[in-house]
């Protein structure tokens, strides 16, 4: 079975802040470089950053352009193709559109959140997702997280990432790294490598 397409959408806006007021939030250095690196080793086909403030896509265009330089080039030409996987996005239902004139076919859309919540999407579920045949939109907050209606208009929510404590404040740049290991290496689950012979 062939994976569908991933995309993955890091959201400013509409998401939380620490008093739950619906807020914008900056894009960060951090999180362009680091989760572009874990989307272009993951095989994730569009990392999409999504914010409505002009002045922010202005920012990432100027670091986008300092890596097209050759001189950029030539110092790290790792971190030039990682970001080539980027692109900034007004909106989700924008980034959705997107990927439907590229597939042909609306994205499952799959929210993730640090809060358990009933009737989550298992990790161990997400083969189900693959089989559906259809390009995946895996959304991720910055702030306190994606807002109510972002998730009650998404066709599954995510578990959380569970470690061996009650702490659960992962970095969102970790969490993107965690989530797409653990949906990369699922569909492995029903098939050991019994076959493998060093």
């Amino acid at each position: 079975m062939s994976k569908p397409n991933i995309y993955l959408g890091l959201v400013h806006n509409p998401v939380y802040d620490r008093n739950m007021r619906i807020v914008t939030t900056s894009v960060t250095n951090l999180d362009i470089h680091d989760i572009s690196r874990s989307c272009l080793s993951f095989g994730v086909k569009k990392y999409f950053l999504i914010t409505p403030v002009e002045s922010q896509h202005q920012l990432v265009r100027r670091i986008l352009s300092f890596w097209e330089t050759e001189m950029a080039k030539a110092y790290n030409a790792d971190r030039n193709a990682a970001l080539q996987v980027l692109m900034m996005s007004n909106s989700i239902d924008e980034a959705i559109k997107w990927i439907k004139n590229q597939e042909g076919s609306d994205p499952v859309v799959i929210t993730t959140t640090a809060r358990a919540q009933e009737n989550q999407l298992c990790f161990s579920d997400f083969i189900k997702v693959y089989q559906k045949n259809k390009p995946i939109l895996l959304l991720f907050g910055t702030g306190n997280g994606l807002v109510k209606e972002v998730h009650d208009q998404a066709d599954f929510i995510l578990e959380p990432v569970s470690g061996v404590s009650d702490y659960n404040h992962l970095s969102v740049r970790s969490a993107v790294a965690i989530i797409l290991d653990r949906i990369s290496s699922v569909e492995y689950k029903e098939e050991p490598w019994t076959s493998f012979k060093p």
